[in-house]
């Protein structure tokens, strides 16, 4: 392949990931509010869960652990392993959030009906309003992809970029409505280069 066409084909898949977040920006509706509200309000020790498969998985186990260092507690449960006993895990005071960009991912839908009966409530984040993950939600944060960056259209990336970006989006406004600060992120990320230049602001 020509150097020409290698930087042609990288710009090219980033422009692709930029036009999907630039259609994210503009599609983000009061959903996102009522999701940022459902997790704020509802009483008791709440603990938002993510779960998903696949790369839908990987994304939420980062943005799980986005969520908690920015002061909310959250976990990820694999939905393949939620419905072999992982479900144990998601209390009736729980708020899921199930991602599957078709919204049709079977192992996610499989978890639907045990998250009912548990009594948590159910976030799907997807790009398919349509979808049956999201006609059995509460609520629907829609990601608005349909095409991918990859000449086939089929490897997931502007999908998980759109994904992550609205996940980074969700932790961050719900750690500034908590009023979220330097020394409450310094308690939760003790190590590494952050931890220690935290631990020396605070000496």
């Amino acid at each position: 392949m020509r150097q020409g066409t290698v930087l042609e084909t990288a710009k090219a898949t980033i422009q692709s990931e930029i036009d999907a977040l630039e259609n994210l920006l503009q599609s983000i509706d009061e959903n996102f509010e009522k999701a940022v509200d459902l997790i704020r309000c509802t009483p008791g020790r709440v603990v938002v869960v993510i779960t998903g498969v696949g790369k839908s998985g990987h994304i939420g186990k980062k943005i799980a652990a986005t969520l908690a260092s920015l002061g909310t507690p959250a976990s990820f449960v694999h939905a393949t392993e939620g419905v072999h006993g992982d479900l144990g895990m998601i209390t009736p005071e729980d708020i899921v959030i199930a991602i599957s960009n078709s919204g049709t991912t079977r192992e996610t839908l499989d978890l639907i009906v045990p998250i009912r009966q548990i009594g948590a409530k159910l976030v799907a984040l997807t790009s398919r309003s349509d979808s049956e993950l999201a006609r059995q939600a509460d609520l629907v944060l829609n990601i608005g992809v349909l095409t991918e960056a990859d000449p086939l259209g089929l490897a997931p990336t502007n999908s998980t970029t759109a994904t992550l970006a609205l996940g980074d989006a969700l932790a961050i406004t719900l750690s500034v409505n908590k009023k979220f600060t330097r020394e409450d992120f310094g308690k939760f990320h003790p190590g590494g280069s952050l931890g220690e230049k935290l631990q020396e602001e605070q000496k």
